[in-house]
């Protein structure tokens, strides 16, 4: 019998998972970043070693900071605002609770409407709210693949110094992760043509010296 694929052995893990088991999953792009480092791989984030609770310990915030880095299209969501039944003390007269997803928001569909981001909380004058976010997604095959590169890079960054206490290998992790949200960047923002800012956020490519001298 043939052996199962990546995905299959993925996906009966997760079947095991709901059904009880102890297990964990592996957090997406861990042993991406090991390898990265020559650090031995893990098997699980349960087991009894320095890298996997580097990994368990530093991953999602890791993830979590790239994600808020840039309005990466796969991340995007929107969603009609439900008033709060109270109101701001003074300042604004709504006040709107965020989605519980919701890591930054990106704009309101009245473009020139004022607002703050308190806490949860949007505060506004505006009576209808129309948002457009960056949602924390956090099942990988929702992510687009070069922004799974950008994740396991700078998680790479983060814990380099940890698993190799050698600052020139840190340097070279940090040199690395730029080039990799470079370029996740620059093709994120080439996707989609926009130049109405009422329907969502125009889709216009920012250049820098990087993305020059690169392409």
């Amino acid at each position: 019998m043939a052996k199962p694929g990546l995905y299959a052995n993925i996906h009966a893990k997760r079947a095991r998972i709901k059904a009880g088991s102890k297990e964990k999953m592996r957090k997406p792009g861990s042993n991406s970043a090991l390898n990265q480092l020559g650090a031995s791989s893990i098997t699980a984030l349960t087991e009894n070693s320095k890298n996997a609770r580097l990994c368990n310990e530093r991953y999602e915030t890791v993830r979590d900071a790239v994600f808020r880095s840039h309005p990466w299209n796969c991340l995007i969501k929107r969603v009609q605002l439900a008033q709060d039944t109270t109101t701001p003390a003074w300042g604004f007269t709504f006040q709107y609770t965020l989605p519980s997803d919701c890591l930054r928001v990106l704009q309101i569909k009245d473009y020139d409407a004022d607002y703050k981001i308190e806490g949860r909380k949007l505060l506004i004058n505006e009576s209808n709210v129309y948002l457009i976010y960056s949602a924390q997604i956090t099942d990988v095959n929702e992510l687009d693949v070069l922004l799974r590169e950008t994740i396991s890079a700078h998680l790479a960054q983060d814990i380099s110094y940890a698993i190799t206490s050698n600052l020139q290998v840190t340097k070279l992790m940090a040199e690395k992760y730029q080039l990799k949200l470079s370029e996740a960047k620059h093709t994120d923002a080439s996707e989609g043509y926009n130049t109405d800012p009422t329907l969502g956020n125009t889709d216009q490519v920012i250049t820098d010296d990087f993305i020059n001298s690169r392409y």
